[in-house]
């Protein structure tokens, strides 16, 4: 007979979920992104996007996207290495190199492969990779599948790491990773730190800067930039392109011989189509406007900190953050999702993060702020909040 998967195990698991609040669900959006969405029939204000810069939707954002799709079509048809690497792509690869000031770019088609092929190619068996507590699980997953020693420091904790990379011979192979926003918390790792510590350890430094690039630095950038760090003092500088700059897709960048190691070595980038050329030269656009709007950043420094004024005001506790990223942990799961869909029901899309994805009894709303928020909608969404506690 053939195998058949238990159904009641399956749906025994499940209830499970919902019994714990911990079940996930999806709600359809009916209009592109922005801060109002139409979402299932009615109108919301969106306070859960990553789309920081609000790029998303410009309109020559889209007809970059456009016009390229009219010559290169939709896909790009293969892989890389072999017929889909197109100039869109390589012109982005060169432009993100001196976005960040690193010698090389190397486009993956989503984070997520990007942190997997990147930690897969540099480390193996017999090397030890050091990873903070809170990393995103992306970067946690590429450490495991390395087959690396894999230890994990306390958040943040530069002395914590120390401690623990005392017993590492200056002879093995290690890397220090981190995320450099923390994409739940909204606060930044101590990057001048951990590269103090990674170049005398002589340790590679990866940061997966997917919620600071665009945002951060004086260019936009992102926390390295911020930090005024050098490809010597990060060696491994990921980013998104689906955050700030509305697009989508990541890349690693590096010195020359790093790229080409990770061209050869990384099997998620030679082992997947690439990425669409129109997404390419719509990324190349967004890079246009991250690079010439900074009001957009300055703007969003603006709600964030209107935002956060507001809240000390009616008694709100939110999390040590200047990032966009503005949480309220209310520790119960249940809570989470009941403030969450009272939100929703007052025209407020607020998510509710349980676990996994942040440890066990830390359950919040995870706020974030777009470029295209105006105050009045800060105030609006506080009055919300103010409702929602009393």
């Amino acid at each position: 007979m053939p195998f058949m998967v238990n159904q009641q195990i399956l749906l025994a698991k499940l209830d499970d979920l919902k019994q714990a609040s911990l079940y996930r669900s999806r709600r359809m959006i009916e209009s592109a992104q922005g801060v109002v969405l139409q979402v299932e029939g009615r109108k919301v204000l969106n306070f859960c996007s990553n789309d920081y810069l609000g790029l998303a939707n410009n309109p020559e954002v889209i007809a970059s996207f456009k016009q390229a799709a009219d010559q290169y079509g939709v896909g790009s048809g293969s892989a890389h290495l072999v017929c889909g690497h197109g100039r869109e792509h390589h012109e982005l690869e060169e432009e993100l190199a001196d976005f960040t000031g690193r010698e090389r770019a190397l486009l993956f088609s989503t984070g997520y492969m990007a942190n997997l092929g990147v930690i897969t190619a540099l480390m193996d068996k017999g090397d030890v990779i050091y990873q903070d507590r809170l990393n995103h699980a992306s970067l946690l997953d590429g450490g495991l599948m390395s087959g690396a020693r894999f230890k994990r420091y306390l958040h943040a904790d530069v002395e914590n790491l120390q401690q623990k990379m005392q017993s590492h011979s200056l002879g093995q192979k290690a890397m220090i990773v981190t995320d450099g926003v923390f994409s739940m918390d909204g606060d930044f790792a101590p990057l001048d730190k951990l590269s103090v510590l990674a170049q005398r350890q002589h340790a590679y430094l990866m940061v997966d800067d997917a919620h600071g690039f665009g945002v951060l630095g004086s260019n936009g950038a992102g926390l390295v930039e911020q930090y005024q760090l050098s490809q010597q003092q990060v060696p491994v500088l990921v980013g998104t392109l689906g955050k700030a700059f509305g697009a989508s897709g990541a890349f690693v960048a590096g010195s020359d011989a790093l790229i080409e190691t990770i061209i050869q070595q990384a099997r998620s980038y030679i082992y997947t189509t690439a990425l669409p050329p129109a997404i390419a030269a719509a990324t190349r656009a967004s890079l246009h406007f991250v690079r010439q709007d900074s009001w957009r950043r300055d703007k969003l420094k603006m709600l964030v900190r209107r935002f956060q004024a507001g809240a000390r005001q009616i008694g709100l506790a939110l999390m040590p953050s200047a990032s966009a990223i503005q949480p309220i942990v209310l520790g119960d799961s249940l809570k989470a999702v009941q403030a969450s869909d009272y939100l929703f029901a007052q025209g407020f899309w607020v998510s509710a993060i349980r676990p996994p994805t942040v440890p066990l009894g830390s359950a919040r709303l995870r706020i974030t702020f777009s470029a295209l928020h105006d105050e009045q909608h800060v105030d609006q969404l506080l009055s919300a909040l103010q409702g929602m506690s009393a």
